[in-house]
């Protein structure tokens, strides 16, 4: 194969790598969250802190020349789980 494809794939399997432990950690936080808003009565959700995230995480898109629209899309979708999550929690 070519070396020159086999570096770029090799940099994007470790990139795939970070991406799944920073996931990981993402959500061990959001556990610890989601624990806190049983205990404490708090919704699972927080729109306003969503839409906060949202439009900061699409800045950094485009600051990072990434399509903002990819961005939103993944985090919604980041966030959706999280909700579920918290949501289960409080049915315990």
């Amino acid at each position: 194969m070519d070396e020159t494809l086999t570096r770029y794939r090799e940099s994007i399997d470790n990139i795939d790598a970070a991406l799944v432990f920073m996931l990981a950690e993402r959500f061990k936080v959001t556990q610890a969250v989601g624990e806190y808003k049983a205990t404490h009565d708090l919704p699972p959700a927080d729109p306003g802190r969503e839409e906060r995230q949202i439009a900061r995480l699409r800045q950094l898109a485009l600051d990072a020349n990434l399509d903002p629209d990819f961005t939103e899309k993944f985090l919604r979708f980041i966030i959706d789980e999280v909700i579920r999550h918290h949501e289960r929690l409080r049915e315990g």
